[in-house]
């Protein structure tokens, strides 16, 4: 029954699209497990939204990123990370915040869903970018999670009673993954962002810590990391296409029916999204807003 009047609560917003809300710049909200998380993910996608729609995009790291090192400590690494943070919002000029919650040791608990309701309900988001709950790290499973159980609870009025709550909820656009099981993300759209690799790699580098640091760690190529700062850009290029290449041709079929054969084979660099069935919908209306690319 609950289901049903969400249905019916959708479907009866299916009305002409109004061309004065469509006129205001759209409004996007990220919430991510971990510093980084964001570009990495959806770096084009957002780059696109600044210059193009001039949208206020808002960039959120449920974590604080403590525990990503090798070397430095979690008190350290955490005041550090919210600075490298900031800069790559910087980038685009975008908001870019860490909040306070432990890295690794994140949950989709009461509070934090409160917490995340809260968020949603005084950003306004007309989109919210996240992770899927099927998903390698634990972080980015209670993220997803998270969002999902707060998609509908945002408009509940004696859910959070302080805060009011949203009549119509953001669509809410699950970020890429490869991960097959349990289920494989759909991707409903497919995002070109060849051109919007300078921008990615400029944010991604801000986060010094990881990319030159923890990541290649990670991977045993530590001692491949240049010194010199000046071939630093080119290095991470290089990491970036090894890491995300693999994209394209997973989502090779999307990218053709959108793009047509010709342009679609030769996507290089791609970003695909999957329509969250738990949030509102992508109408037409929405559609034309957020995703006349």
């Amino acid at each position: 029954m609950k289901t049903e009047r969400v249905f019916a609560r959708h479907e009866s917003r299916k009305t002409k699209p109004d061309t004065n809300r469509m006129s205001i710049p759209p409004r996007i909200l990220l919430l991510g497990a971990h510093p980084d998380d964001a570009e990495y993910h959806a770096g084009g996608l957002l780059t696109r939204y600044r210059e193009e729609l001039d949208a206020t995009v808002r960039l959120i790291s449920l974590t604080d990123g403590s525990a990503g090192h090798h070397e430095r400590s979690p008190e350290e690494l955490c005041e550090l990370r919210q600075k490298e943070s900031a800069n790559a919002g910087k980038v685009i000029g975008a908001e870019y915040l860490n909040w306070d919650l432990p890295d690794a040791r994140l949950e989709a608990t009461l509070e934090n869903r409160e917490r995340v309701i809260r968020e949603i309900r005084t950003f306004r988001p007309d989109l919210l970018l996240t992770h899927r709950t099927c998903d390698y790290h634990p972080d980015h499973r209670a993220v997803a999670q998270l969002v999902q159980d707060a998609s509908y609870l945002v408009t509940v009025p004696n859910v959070l009673p302080e805060v009011s709550p949203l009549f119509d909820d953001p669509v809410v656009l699950y970020m890429p993954d490869l991960f097959n099981r349990p289920a494989p993300l759909r991707p409903d759209l497919v995002l070109d962002v060849g051109e919007q690799v300078d921008s990615i790699i400029t944010m991604l580098a801000c986060h010094r810590t990881q990319v030159f640091e923890w990541l290649p760690y990670e991977e045993g190529i530590l001692n491949e990391v240049p010194e010199d700062e000046d071939t630093k850009l080119d290095w991470l290029r290089n990491w970036f296409h090894e890491q995300v290449a693999e994209r394209a041709d997973h989502f090779r079929d999307a990218l053709v029916a959108t793009y047509g054969e010709e342009r679609g084979q030769a996507v290089t660099y791609c970003e695909a999204y999957e329509i969250s069935e738990y949030a509102s919908p992508l109408d037409e209306e929405k559609q034309a807003k957020l995703w006349p690319f």
